[in-house]
């Protein structure tokens, strides 16, 4: 690990010691008890959250739900501030439709073969938003949220060598396999990693 790298793992491990208290409150949070209506919610946040702020994407599910929409052009109107709104929309309709179905097919699968499920049966879900859906009610907290922001910290600390351009389902498990391990040699948790580097690059600590 060259010097850079170092100073990275020891501003990290500072701000685990300062935000460590938050983030095991947050993953309290997530393991929970969830209502349908809340896991609905973190689901729908996580269809939206592609390349969209986090903020932006919670306050449109809280609108959304709030004024129970179901018509895809009221849905769209909420997702004003969310790229890719028409997409979306759609996506959010046929999560809806099929959410009580799969809710109850994955509560008790184990997390990797959960994920795999919700990938092939909810449009509009990857690798990275089921494993954060997942993550979110409480059903998995050993799998890697690989966003744009884990991914730059993954190379700066040379846990990976480059950010991949796309992240194929192969690639993806490579570099949650990498992530896990060096979860461990730091000894921090991959679920609280996870919300440290988020946290490490925006501020706070969220979803």
């Amino acid at each position: 690990m060259g010097v850079l790298q170092e100073n990275l793992l020891s501003e990290i491990r500072i701000l685990y010691e300062e935000r460590k208290e938050e983030i095991e409150r947050r993953i309290d949070d997530f393991k929970k008890e969830k209502s349908k209506e809340e896991m609905l919610a973190e689901l729908l946040f996580c269809i939206l959250t592609p390349q969209s702020k986090a903020r932006f994407c919670w306050c449109a599910v809280e609108n959304i739900l709030g004024k129970k929409l179901m018509k895809e052009e009221e849905i769209r109107e909420e997702l004003k501030k969310i790229r890719f709104k028409n997409k979306k929309a759609k996506y959010i309709i046929n999560a809806m439709e099929n959410f009580d179905r799969i809710i109850e097919k994955i509560r008790n699968m184990p997390s990797m073969e959960a994920r795999e499920y919700i990938v092939k049966n909810i449009k509009g879900i990857g690798y990275k938003e089921a494993s954060h859906f997942l993550r979110n009610i409480g059903l998995a907290l050993d799998l890697a949220i690989l966003d744009r922001h884990i991914l730059k910290n993954l190379k700066n600390l040379g846990v990976i060598d480059e950010i991949p351009k796309s992240l194929s389902p192969k690639k993806y498990i490579e570099i949650e396999e990498k992530m896990i391990e060096f979860s461990k040699k730091v000894s921090i948790p991959v679920a609280h990693l996870d919300l440290l580097l988020w946290c490490k690059e925006t501020g706070e600590v969220f979803k």
